[in-house]
């Protein structure tokens, strides 16, 4: 039951079941058999203590482990946490977002790809993968040099590993990096190419794509590959207290709406179901400065 949990999911529910063993041993209270009154009780102390609605929601679920449906799900509790939304609102991060363009001409100016030192061509290549894709750094992370495939349009990159979104039933994301002849020094095939040949004789005891461009060039995670993401997101001059890496996202499948793309091949490529509402509901934003399949979506974000 633990593994169909992430670590993450684990380590945010950790928090809130410290405080409910707490709470019940304060109050002579059975932890794992107890009352709809008694689980209002508890999230009405740390909704005093400060929470707002995501973490009272988080709360709710991370109860629902131990106490199942029927009482997480209780309309009572239903309506407390409506009524917390109310009091103390959960508002986006940001309602707008960057013009891609303003990335893309910037690292156009990281050419010939030959000449960049493996610094730049690294965060150059993560930040063209962030944005004619639309997927997490996880993603990226699970990259193997073993799933790429090349063929005439550009490569083809298979991700095995489960991700954030991997569901029963759920097909595992494939990545299209096309050739995009009309400008070259943002092409993402180009740059993958080059990448590959810079890192081929350093990559010898990890089959990773991305591997650190210092010494020993191990394997890097996501969260460093966020981090270059967001060095090359401010030096394009975009303001990264407001946006972090994971804007791209925004960013890209806005712009890719605005161009036309159509919402199916928007919801493909960015790994959401077909009858997903996260595009609409949370990522379709507007351009602060104001079709197909895979490689539509990211030849139309590099035009």
């Amino acid at each position: 039951m633990l593994a169909s949990l992430s670590n993450n999911t684990i380590k945010q529910y950790d928090t809130c079941l410290k405080k409910w063993f707490a709470y019940c041993h304060q109050n002579n209270l059975n932890t794992y058999n107890t009352s709809v009154t008694n689980v209002l009780s508890f999230l009405t102390h740390i909704y005093n203590e400060g929470a707002k609605y995501g973490t009272l929601n988080s709360c709710r679920s991370a109860l629902s482990l131990l106490l199942g449906q029927k009482i997480i799900n209780n309309d009572f509790i239903n309506r407390f946490l409506k009524g917390v939304f109310n009091l103390r609102p959960t508002l986006p991060k940001y309602n707008l977002t960057w013009d891609i363009d303003q990335v893309l001409n910037f690292i156009a100016n990281w050419y010939p790809n030959e000449d960049l030192n493996l610094e730049k061509i690294s965060k150059k290549l993560i930040t063209l993968f962030a944005l004619v894709t639309a997927h997490r750094a996880q993603t990226f992370s699970l990259i193997k040099a073993e799933n790429i495939t090349h063929n005439d349009s550009g490569f083809i990159i298979k991700i095995p590993d489960l991700i954030k979104t991997s569901r029963v039933g759920s097909q595992q994301p494939v990545l299209s990096l096309p050739y995009f002849s009309q400008r070259p020094e943002i092409c993402p095939a180009k740059t993958l190419n080059v990448y590959l040949n810079k890192t081929r004789q350093l990559r010898q005891n990890t089959n990773s794509l991305f591997i650190s461009f210092r010494k020993p060039h191990r394997s890097v995670c996501s969260q460093t590959l966020s981090r270059w993401v967001k060095n090359v997101l401010t030096s394009s001059g975009i303001d990264t207290n407001v946006f972090s890496a994971h804007s791209t996202r925004h960013a890209a499948t806005s712009k890719a709406l605005k161009l036309g793309v159509s919402l199916d091949s928007i919801r493909k490529t960015a790994g959401w179901s077909a009858n997903s509402l996260v595009f609409a509901k949370y990522y379709n934003k507007l351009i602060s400065n104001n079709v197909s399949s895979e490689i539509d979506f990211a030849r139309n974000i590099l035009s």
